[in-house]
């Protein structure tokens, strides 16, 4: 009788492990099938006077601001994303060659669009200040505008909320003159970037910021939240294009309007996962229910020995694959932080040093391997009074929990130098402070720079 059952809990073990192995199989299966199907694509008409644009602009250059996941380069230097999809496809279409032209913030892409140094933009949403110098192709998807606010706040349902507070906005945010015009009595303070207004409202400067429903999702919560969605506020997808270019213009409305509507939820749905799964087609479900079949009956007539091994085998695998994602992702994170033009350091809850980029290390003429996990006053790399200074600023700042941005004379062991200076406190996945996050750009007059580099060193 124990035998016998015993064997039953065997039995019944081996055939959920066989279905649980028919499932990875179908799913893998679907996978393939999905990962092998080609999108056409079919070049469209265009007329004498387009054409010609075309062969008199062989390249069209595309500001473009790391927006993850419509726009971003990977870890080779790749630009992707689901823009950069939509942008190939329309090159297929239409002969057009686009060449990404890197910008850091928004108000420096509008900048180069209105400089003409580039053509064009994919990621900058429509307000009227903008129409003045840009013409918007036709939509093509979009998000709403969503709250982010400390998670110490009671979250916030609209913009009469922030009125006599402070709302934080990337300079020349797309929603920017709507608020000042309609809600005067919100305080907002511009920044550069979307990172340094989460900063601020992390460390209570400001109440709130406004963003991106669908980027705002990419970041761990930590001690902000995302709130409601803006009423009535919503962020259609357009390309914009430099005023002056109707030819162009015309060229991608013809793209997006002959744009199958299947290839457009497709790319959609493989960056943002918008669209459920599609219904399984009749020949799908026959070949599932074939290799339910042939596993159902291997595992009855498989030996039970091998259900240990079979175990044993997925944990190790689980293991090694857990292991190369990890290594992988140091490797970027590495490589990242090295390609940053600017100084870059990481700094414990004591100022010793955790890590710094190549720039950090060309700056102050010093080896990560001598100067890691020691103080600034314990090294050599800066004169003393500035050490002392900086280490103090940076015990204080700690102490406070305040993020720092500020422009200021320091003297180096080079010289006397004018740099803008950033900190920043960084927690755990727990809310849990774990140190500093820094660096600077020299800024120092008469002293050329592109991107934080010494232009004379090219």
């Amino acid at each position: 009788m124990l035998f016998e059952r015993g064997w039953k809990h065997a039995l019944c073990g081996v055939l959920l492990l066989g279905l649980l192995s028919g499932w990875r199989i179908v799913a893998a299966a679907h996978l393939a099938l999905d990962e092998g199907r080609v999108l056409s694509v079919h070049p469209i008409e265009l007329n004498e006077r387009e054409r010609q644009w075309i062969r008199d602009n062989p390249q069209v250059i595309v500001a473009s601001v790391q927006y993850p996941l419509y726009l971003f380069q990977d870890e080779h230097g790749h630009w992707n994303g689901l823009n950069d999809d939509l942008l190939k496809h329309i090159s297929a279409m239409t002969g057009l060659q686009f060449v990404y032209l890197e910008s850091f913030s928004t108000d420096q892409m509008l900048d180069s669009l209105e400089n003409g140094m580039a053509d064009m933009s994919t990621t900058l949403a429509m307000n009227d200040e903008r129409k003045e110098a840009l013409d918007f192709s036709l939509a093509f998807g979009g998000a709403g505008w969503v709250f982010v606010g400390r998670a110490s706040e009671p979250p916030l349902q609209s913009l009469e909320q922030l009125a006599n507070r402070v709302l934080v906005l990337p300079a020349r945010h797309a929603l920017e003159g709507s608020i000042r015009r309609d809600y005067p009595l919100i305080s907002i303070r511009s920044v550069k970037t979307y990172a340094e207004a989460r900063a601020l409202v992390e460390s209570g400067e400001a109440y709130a910021t406004i963003e991106n429903e669908i980027g705002s999702q990419l970041y761990p919560p930590g001690r902000l939240h995302v709130g409601e969605l803006l009423e009535g506020k919503w962020e259609a997808d357009h390309l914009a294009v430099r005023k002056g270019q109707p030819e162009l213009l015309d060229i991608l409305n013809k793209a997006l309007e002959a744009f199958p509507p299947a290839e457009l939820r497709a790319i959609r749905q493989k960056w943002l996962g918008g669209i459920g799964p599609q219904p399984p087609s009749k020949q799908r479900q026959g070949w599932t229910r074939l290799i339910y079949l042939g596993v159902f009956a291997g595992c009855v007539f498989g030996a039970l020995s091998l259900l240990w091994n079979r175990r044993l085998k997925i944990v190790i695998k689980q293991r090694r694959d857990v292991q190369v994602d990890l290594n992988d992702q140091l490797v970027f994170q590495r490589a990242l932080i090295d390609a940053m033009p600017d100084p870059v350091f990481v700094r414990d809850l004591e100022g010793r040093l955790i890590l710094c980029n190549k720039s950090y290390e060309e700056a102050l003429s010093v080896r990560f391997d001598q100067v890691q996990g020691r103080r600034l006053i314990d090294v050599d790399a800066f004169p003393r009074g500035t050490a002392i200074l900086l280490h103090e600023e940076f015990m204080a700042q700690l102490s406070a929990r305040t993020t720092r941005f500020s422009k200021r004379h320091l003297q180096f062991k080079c010289g006397h130098r004018e740099i803008y200076q950033w900190t920043v406190p960084f927690y755990s996945a727990e809310g849990e402070l774990r140190g500093l996050l820094g660096g600077w750009t020299d800024i120092t007059p008469g002293k050329e720079t592109v991107g934080g580099l010494d232009a004379r060193a090219k």
